[in-house]
């Protein structure tokens, strides 16, 4: 038991966060791989258990070989000492090296997170607006790694180079108004022309012209647990006006509660996709009908939040039909979907809506081939609504004049 009280805790602990490293970079690429390879979600349910538990007990068979490592050079350095040895073993270069080892395979991490997650982020935008969030994007990630790797190669060689030593004598510098010049006026700058390009951009897309809404397609969604509702503005390219008191009306067929005294809504229709020609501007007005939900098309850089009680709205320019991102990303199955980027209970996962983008002469037949959304049934319950109500207003003129 004695030979525990010349176990190195700090080394001990580096040598801990070192594996932990690399059994995390292990653990990434396992579960990379068996995401890519279950399918089925039974049999992906399955795994990942097993997985989690192979990985836990790998981490503790490495916890156990460190402390060995560890008893091992405890003991040979108990036995230089016995030895008459001026020094045992030299902690501080075992220390500096592992640094320059952790420093290895941290670059290594960072390395294998651009080349094999990296290759699985979104293919291009297939928006114009996307194209300036991307560059913006891009230029973040390249100006943020230049900073990571110069500062982590600094940090750890240093720790390195100057490891305690008998023979060094320390030199303490605790002030230099020139270098706290250069790393706070320097990022200073390059964070304020991020943002500066972050607003102007953001600004570009939500600002759009009355000309520029007018002429864009309208296309209203509504969320709701746990599914979207899409209606297009038909011939007049307007959806008519909606109330939320009358949801559910008309025997339960009014589900969006459209006003059915505004003749706008006549021409509106219903649809099972969102079909979009390529090149034209479409205006997304967007609703909830219960909580919180999230309009997201990420191929298309788009998301907005759909708040009940308000409406919101996002407009954007497709640039890429679905055969052309099918070729760039050499998959004749892709599709783009809307999806809900809110947690927004249970069944959240189920809110996905198909979106195709087709040529405008596609787009004119298919559009053309859409049903109305308000039916026969809901206007024979609205006019038999309407009759009830007049007749039940002269009964009541009757009485008082009675």
């Amino acid at each position: 038991m004695k030979i525990l009280k010349y176990i190195n805790i700090k080394s001990a602990f580096a040598f801990i966060a070192l594996i932990s490293l690399f059994v995390n970079n292990l653990f990434a690429q396992a579960a990379t791989t068996a995401v890519a390879t279950v399918i089925d979600a039974e049999e992906k349910n399955a795994y990942v258990p097993k997985m989690v538990t192979y990985y836990l007990l790998l981490f503790l068979l490495v916890c156990i070989v460190i402390a060995l490592i560890g008893k091992i050079l405890s003991v040979y350095d108990l036995t230089k000492k016995v030895q008459g040895a001026k020094e045992g073993f030299s902690w501080d270069k075992f220390n500096g090296f592992l640094f320059l080892a952790f420093l290895v395979v941290g670059l290594y991490g960072t390395y294998w997170s651009y080349t094999v997650q990296g290759a699985q982020i979104l293919p291009e935008s297939a928006s114009e607006h996307g194209v300036k969030i991307d560059e913006m994007f891009n230029l973040t990630l390249i100006i943020t790694t230049i900073v990571f790797v110069i500062t982590h190669i600094l940090l750890f060689v240093f720790s390195f180079q100057y490891s305690y030593s008998t023979k060094k004598k320390a030199y303490f510098l605790p002030h230099n108004n020139t270098l706290e010049k250069y790393w706070t006026v320097i990022p200073a700058i390059v964070l304020t022309i991020l943002v500066l390009m972050g607003f102007f951009t953001w600004r570009d897309i939500t600002n759009i012209s009355p000309d520029g809404i007018r002429n864009a397609i309208h296309v209203e969604v509504t969320g709701h647990q746990f599914a979207w509702e899409v209606r297009y503005g038909g011939k007049d390219n307007l959806n008519g006006r909606k109330n939320y008191k009358l949801i559910g009306g008309l025997g339960g067929l009014n589900s969006l509660g459209l006003d059915l005294s505004d003749k706008k809504n006549y021409d509106d229709l219903t649809v099972t996709e969102i079909v979009l020609p390529v090149n034209k501007s479409v205006r997304f007005n967007l609703g909830s009908k219960d909580v919180l939900h999230s309009f997201y098309m990420p191929h298309f850089r788009a998301q907005m939040n759909c708040v009940p009680g308000m409406s919101t709205s996002f407009q954007f320019t497709p640039r890429l039909t679905t055969a052309d991102m099918r070729d760039k990303v050499n998959d004749p199955n892709f599709n783009y979907y809307l999806l809900c980027a809110k947690i927004c209970g249970g069944s959240h996962f189920n809110m996905k809506f198909a979106v195709k983008i087709v040529s405008q002469k596609e787009y004119d037949k298919w559009i053309v081939a859409q049903k109305p959304l308000v039916t026969a049934a809901m206007l024979k319950s609205y006019q038999e609504g309407l009759a009830k109500k007049e007749t039940t207003v002269a009964t009541n003129k009757i009485a008082l004049n009675n």
